[in-house]
């Protein structure tokens, strides 16, 4: 029989042979493998429950991670750890004083877990709450609805859409070099991990349910179309072009709700968006503070639903060795990973034509 130590040795240098591109150092790594997720709310998990612990609102935490966050179940690895943040920007997962939600620089933690763990990919979802502001442009589309005196979100924020998107990237691409920082202090070489960034998901759909406003869609039909045509397609040329710059994967998430937005079916419970959603324990955990934002905090979200069919697809791209794909959900009721994500120039082209 075999002395434990040779048989380690002998199972790395399998591995070594195994693995494409595996270096013999990995193979030689006792630590665990592992998933991270970096970003705000679309990777912590918003709107798909049962958060943990510690992230409900206790004592300001409100970064609402979930464990059926897409990072647990893209197969990747047994371990996933998730460090995105609800609400968070791109300075909040750079190094810096960091402070959202009480928490600390997600690439600061992420030195900590990758020195722990074998880290074999991370993904960064971020830039929505910065310049792109997708949130706020929500807000704005819904004020509009409601206000009959105020235009269209549509026609006063698609001018602003060119440089808003410019903004945002530049400010995404300061996080990746920090996330790349990140890895190298924790003692990685570039090749040695993959790094995807992933867009956003539309939530909102033109083709909805009768009355919308009234079942939790308090929108235009007009301003939904904009948003899943024009807004959320813009920032998904904006991000792909940041992956195309700093050696990253992108995954396309713009269509990975198609056909299942907020608004779109009867029974709700069919959609993997979620409507306005007033949450009641948000009180029981966060006190006062829930009240306000915090509330509906979950709304157009995408649900658990959605995160199991793109944590699929995340680990569908990486496992393909493909540079970009897309995620798009299919009629069978599954999203499904496609090599049609346009190269990011066309895609941003396309997108300041319909704004214009």
């Amino acid at each position: 029989m075999p002395r434990p130590h040779r048989l380690v040795i002998t199972l790395a240098a399998a591995a070594a042979l195994v693995l494409p591109g595996a270096s013999p150092a990995l193979a030689r790594d006792a630590r665990q493998a592992a998933v991270v997720a970096l970003g705000d709310s679309a990777a912590s998990g918003e709107g798909a429950g049962d958060y943990e612990p510690g992230t409900r609102g206790e004592n300001g935490d409100w970064c609402h991670r979930s464990p059926h966050a897409y990072v647990n179940g893209t197969g990747l690895a047994p371990v996933a750890v998730n460090l995105a943040c609800s609400g968070a920007t791109a300075a909040d997962v750079a190094f810096g004083p960091g402070g959202h939600y009480t928490e600390a620089s997600q690439a600061e933690r992420l030195v900590g877990v990758a020195q722990r763990y074998r880290v074999t990919t991370v993904v960064l979802q971020v830039g929505a709450n910065d310049d792109a502001g997708l949130n706020a442009t929500g807000v704005t589309c819904i004020r509009a609805f409601l206000d009959p005196s105020v235009p269209p979100c549509r026609d006063t924020l698609g001018p602003l859409l060119p440089a808003r998107m410019a903004a945002t990237a530049t400010k995404v691409e300061g996080a990746v070099r920090d996330v790349r920082e990140a890895m190298h202090r924790a003692g990685y070489d570039p090749d040695v991990y993959v790094l995807v960034l992933a867009s956003y998901a539309a939530p909102v759909t033109e083709r909805s349910v009768p009355l919308p406003a009234a079942q939790g869609c308090p929108y235009s039909r007009a301003d939904a179309r904009w948003g899943r045509t024009v807004l959320f397609p813009a920032m998904a040329a904006a991000v792909a072009g940041v992956a195309a710059r700093t050696g990253a994967r992108f995954l396309d998430l713009d269509r990975a709700t198609e056909s299942y937005e907020a608004c779109s079916h009867t029974p709700y419970t069919q959609e993997w968006q979620r409507r306005i959603t007033v949450d009641p324990e948000a009180l029981v955990y966060g006190g006062l503070d829930a009240v306000g934002f915090h509330l509906a905090q979950e709304s157009f979200h995408p649900n658990a639903a959605a995160h199991a069919e793109m944590g699929r697809c995340l680990g569908d791209l990486v496992r393909s060795g493909a540079t970009q794909a897309a995620c798009v959900a299919g009629a069978d009721g599954h999203a499904h990973l496609g090599t049609d994500s346009p190269a990011p120039a066309a895609a941003q082209a396309v997108a300041w034509d319909l704004v214009r």
